[in-house]
């Protein structure tokens, strides 16, 4: 039996650091300056879910306006998407309500998504506060983390549980994987509904 590809994308603005954790999770060294993502580019990583194999294929799509129309077209096929934004940067957490629209628009109906509030390490120089990303998933219904690609906090877990989700709704599949090794430093996701 062939091994369960998932699509997962990356959406948000420019330098939130969707690449970051996508290197991270891909156990790429973290760089403190990257090179923006031009148009999309992907990684393909295999890791087990509950005792089975299962293929992540990322999409980490640009941020920046004038790719729009190219990343945009990556959200039909995505089973996944993750929402990330800064937690130093409050512009870029004000663009979450521009993202959600997008991926309305444009990506399929029962996509799961997540929203992820990047760069905890950084708690010095925070601009927004846990309790307004909480409530922003909250009320969007989706599943929220604060991560750091840098420190590694909560990336395996971000990728597992919406690896997770995906499965648990897809037919033809036991509707859940149990199992999921997760490291000690990481903490509790946030969901509702």
């Amino acid at each position: 039996m062939a091994m369960p590809l998932i699509s997962v994308l990356f959406a948000g603005d420019s330098g939130v650091g969707k690449t970051s954790i996508l290197n991270t999770f891909s156990d790429i060294r973290f760089k403190e300056a990257y090179i923006g993502t031009i148009g999309i580019d992907f990684k393909i990583k295999t890791v087990e879910l509950g005792g089975k194999k299962i293929k992540l294929q990322i999409w980490d799509t640009a941020g920046q306006e004038r790719f729009h129309t190219i990343t945009t077209s990556y959200y039909r096929g995505a089973m996944g998407i993750m929402l990330v934004y800064d937690i130093t940067a409050a512009k870029t957490f004000e663009n979450i309500s521009k993202w959600l629209r997008n991926i309305d628009e444009h990506a399929n109906e029962d996509v799961e998504k997540m929203i992820l509030g990047n760069k905890c390490d950084m708690e010095d120089k925070r601009q927004v506060p846990t309790s307004r990303g909480e409530s922003i998933a909250k009320e969007h219904c989706i599943p929220f983390l604060e991560t750091s690609a840098k420190a590694n906090i909560n990336v395996e877990r971000a990728f597992m549980d919406l690896a997770q989700a995906i499965l648990n709704k897809t037919p033809g599949r036991e509707t859940e994987v149990r199992g999921v090794n997760v490291s000690s430093q990481e903490t509790g996701s946030k969901k509702c509904c």
